[in-house]
């Protein structure tokens, strides 16, 4: 990749205090919806209600980029290492030159707002609110695949390879669809989620269940579940070949907005897991304004955070650490082990609508119009020694035949004080 241009008059100021943002990015004129880190970390990309998209440097946090040519709003965006991708409420799909701000490809096709786009193999999927999903050539501007059959607007995607899913029998049992073996994963707002065949834009299940409509997806290939969440409270779980439900996930009491799946082998550095089922937590964020842990093979649920004032908008995990952003205007970070909230980000003046971490570093990015970067190293450093720690204990256990009491911690975020209140239990650091 060459060296980027000059900064394009990024607007930035250093936080005052170590409790503040160490930068706040103000080049936006509207609110951002989304913030993309490329594959390498090299890169962030925000879109905004301004209709443009910019680009930022992590190493430096200055913007270095600044895509103009969407008629509305940006929806959604996504970075790739060498282009950039912005979807827009004008309904197209543009491709950007991230080096020179140039719009390479213009994706028309759909007839209204286009919400998201994901990109895979040389292959460009949309979901829109005219009930359709597209598939496109990257290197072409128009749709070679187009998935129709919602009865509301899609909302959200997934998408994942067959050879992944399938046995060598079911394979044979298919051959009529060897051209392609991906599978497109639609949510919709009319309460299904769709699971097609990319070669031939047929739908090979439905899967029902849901009672409002689906608004976010999470898939777990080797196991061959996903997870959606819906407006009806639930998080269902689904054998993604058969169209089996397998489990209904039922304790939050208002809509399910984000999903992340962690695998717990993978936290504690354990390679050697004989069931790997049983060592995954699946982690929703809700408008009810908690975050549930739970255990992603039985629906038991683990642990609540309730520390927010408002919906739970948007969650990472990250090395021991629950990072959220809520639209009481705050981020936040919890100890995953023991439930405890080690810091809240204070700085924004309207929901936070997306987060991401990179190099111990916090991003988020508001409906305010700013992104805002945050030094997390005390934390991540603290969390890193408990780890260790936990490691060791592990590997005592494990000579005894037993992880069990590793994953028993059922400490609450929060403890009850007088008429029932509940206030927020934070841990110095």
């Amino acid at each position: 990749m060459s060296s980027p241009p000059p900064p394009c008059g990024a607007s930035w100021r250093m936080g005052s205090s170590s409790s503040s943002a160490l930068r706040v990015c103000t080049d936006h004129q509207g609110g951002i919806n989304w913030l993309s880190l490329s594959p390498d970390g090299r890169w962030l990309l925000t879109g905004s209600e301004d209709g443009t998209a910019r680009l930022w440097s992590t190493a430096d946090s200055q913007c270095r980029g600044h895509f103009q040519g969407h008629e509305s709003y940006i929806t959604f965006c996504h970075l790739e290492n060498e282009a950039a991708f912005t979807c827009s409420a004008d309904h197209t799909i543009r491709k950007w030159d991230m080096m020179t701000g140039q719009c390479l490809a213009v994706y028309r096709g759909h007839t209204s707002i286009v919400n998201r786009i994901l990109v895979c193999k040389g292959y460009l999927f949309s979901g829109s609110y005219d009930r359709t999903a597209r598939c496109w050539s990257v290197a072409k501007e128009k749709p070679i695949r187009e998935f129709r059959g919602h009865r509301n607007c899609v909302l959200t995607l997934a998408l994942y390879s067959s050879e992944d899913l399938l046995e060598d029998s079911e394979e044979d049992e298919l051959e009529e669809e060897t051209f392609s073996r991906d599978f497109l994963v639609t949510g919709s707002t009319d309460g299904t989620v769709k699971v097609w065949w990319v070669s031939s834009g047929r739908c090979h299940q439905t899967l029902l269940g849901h009672t409002g409509a689906v608004l976010c997806l999470i898939l777990d290939a080797p196991n061959r579940e996903l997870f959606s969440g819906s407006t009806d409270y639930t998080i269902r779980t689904w054998n993604i070949v058969t169209g089996e439900q397998l489990r209904v996930f039922k304790e939050h009491q208002g809509s399910v907005i984000c999903l992340e799946l962690k695998v717990i082998g993978e936290l504690l550095g354990v390679l050697d897991y004989v069931q790997n089922l049983v060592n995954r937590h699946l982690y929703s964020g809700s408008a009810d304004k908690t975050v549930k842990c739970w255990l992603a093979d039985t629906g038991e649920r683990v642990r609540t955070f309730k520390a927010h004032k408002h919906t739970v908008s948007t969650l990472k995990h990250h090395a021991g650490i629950l990072f959220t952003g809520s639209g009481d205007t705050c981020a936040r970070a919890f100890n995953t082990k023991t439930g405890i909230l080690q810091r809240v980000f204070r700085g924004h003046k309207l929901v936070i609508n997306c987060i991401q971490i990179h190099n111990e570093l916090l991003y988020t990015a508001s409906h305010d119009g700013t992104l805002r970067i945050w030094d997390v190293r005390q934390i991540c450093k603290q969390n890193k020694r408990r780890l260790k720690k936990e490691r060791s204990l592990q590997g005592r256990s494990s000579q005894k035949g037993s992880l069990s009491r590793l994953f028993n911690n059922r400490v609450g975020c929060l403890g009850h004080q007088g008429k029932g209140r509940e206030p927020e239990a934070v841990e110095l650091v």
